[in-house]
């Protein structure tokens, strides 16, 4: 593991952190639901999206954070084995992309662990290290069963720190999130960020996460990004992705890792973070030094 750097929380000589990622491997969600009316295995966001993007990820020598869910990882073996020769991690996204609030026990949504981790155990090359709750929110057990699970991090909506179960907090943010950008169904979620209902340009997102890259070099913090394969869909989206790997690439001065080395450098230097008091009280939250 590479050492610290005195003018930061972060490995010499990076003075932030960027973790790319990528959500839903191809149609879990559609066929839990009963809409997916083509053959299984046939998505084309797998199919066709996934290839380009690794290709891309590959020209800028970078390595991403694949969040699947658990009933792809046999549907879709190739790509499974494709993220994984590339240096890529992937973590895990439910069994069929379940929102993870809508659990009303923590029995169902044991069950959903244990269904998702017979799979895991099937010996195709995953093992699960982190966990992107669909949807966003945790639930007050769910921390207990990422603890049993093994589970070292969580990538939620919320702040970056470190859990009493020891694990690391790894948050994402909504206007960082190419679906805020690009769906109607987010409407809302765009209101309350004072965006309008209207779905928004590719241009519109990249100016904002030019920016937002930015800032986190400036104050040395943590930021993840997160492209849907399936929202890929036309050149205009494909340059947008094409302008942020090349933006994070080449800056020195930030550090872009799978979630799971980031996790395990938060885990490892928590000294080099310091705690603040702000927020709930169970979390130890972060601030950045330097």
């Amino acid at each position: 593991m590479p050492s610290p750097s005195p003018a930061s929380p972060w490995p010499s000589p990076y003075k932030a952190a960027i973790a790319f990622t990528m959500d839903n491997l191809g149609e879990a969600q559609d066929v839990r639901r009963g809409a997916w009316p083509h053959p299984v295995g046939t998505h084309p966001s797998v199919t066709s999206q996934l290839p380009r993007m690794l290709a891309l990820l590959a020209s800028h020598r970078l390595r991403a954070t694949f969040f699947a869910e658990a009933w792809s990882l046999e549907v879709y073996p190739s790509a499974v084995r494709a993220l994984l020769e590339g240096g890529h991690e992937v973590a895990w996204h439910g069994f069929q992309h379940e929102v993870w609030s809508g659990f009303r026990s923590e029995e169902g949504e044991r069950e959903c662990f244990e269904k998702s981790w017979e799979v895991m155990n099937r010996g195709i090359g995953v093992e699960y290290a982190g966990f992107r709750p669909p949807g966003g929110e945790v639930n007050e057990w769910t921390w207990g069963l990422l603890k049993e699970f093994g589970v070292r991090y969580v990538s939620p909506l919320g702040e970056f720190g470190l859990r009493p179960e020891g694990v690391v907090v790894l948050p994402f943010e909504w206007k960082a999130v190419d679906a805020f950008w690009y769906m109607e169904k987010f409407a809302g979620i765009r209101e309350q960020y004072g965006e309008g209902e209207q779905v928004m340009s590719p241009r519109d997102f990249r100016e904002w996460l030019m920016g937002r890259v930015d800032e986190t070099a400036k104050t040395g913090g943590f930021l993840s990004i997160l492209f849907h394969p399936f929202l890929q869909t036309s050149e205009d989206r494909f340059e947008v992705l094409e302008e942020v790997l090349k933006r994070i690439s080449r800056d020195q001065d930030i550090w872009v890792a799978p979630c799971k080395e980031i996790a395990e450098w938060e885990s490892a230097h928590p000294e080099r973070f310091q705690a603040q008091a702000r927020g709930q009280p169970e979390v130890t939250k972060f601030s950045f030094l330097g």
